[in-house]
This record gives structure tokens, C-alpha cells and sequence, in this order.
């Protein structure tokens, strides 16, 4: 992502960059692709984060369902 496209995020958009590095990170140390084989799939709050994040960016933090 370039800073010119930086600058056109919104905050929930730049949280939801945030979370997205922190779990590929994640799904990097363990050797994964994805989170799905990972044993820790449920409990895991780093998943969380990055779920609770993209609602957060597809909702602009408003409560509600979303419209695809």
C-alpha cells in the first residue's frame, strides 16, 4: 500500500490494516496459510482482533447489519 492510498483510509480501515499484518504475521511463525488448521483457532484473540476489525471497517463502527 502506497502513502498516497495511506492517506484515504479511514480509522477503522487502517485498524483493520493493522490486525491484517498482525495475523499474517502469526499464521507465518506457525508455517500456515490460514487460520483454519491452526489448533488454536477458537481461542485465539489475535483472530479476534482481526475479525472484530473488518466488521469494524465494513460497519464504520456503526451497530447493525451489513448490506453486500
Amino acid at each position: 500500500m502506497t502513502t498516497q492510498d495511506k492517506e484515504h483510509l479511514d480509522q477503522f480501515e487502517i485498524q483493520r490494516e493493522e490486525k491484517t499484518k498482525v495475523l499474517v504475521s502469526c499464521q507465518k511463525e506457525k508455517g500456515l496459510n490460514s487460520c483454519y488448521p491452526c489448533k488454536q483457532l477458537l481461542p485465539c484473540n489475535t483472530r479476534k482482533e482481526y475479525v472484530t476489525a473488518v466488521y469494524g471497517s465494513m460497519s464504520k463502527g456503526k451497530d447493525g447489519g451489513f448490506e453486500f
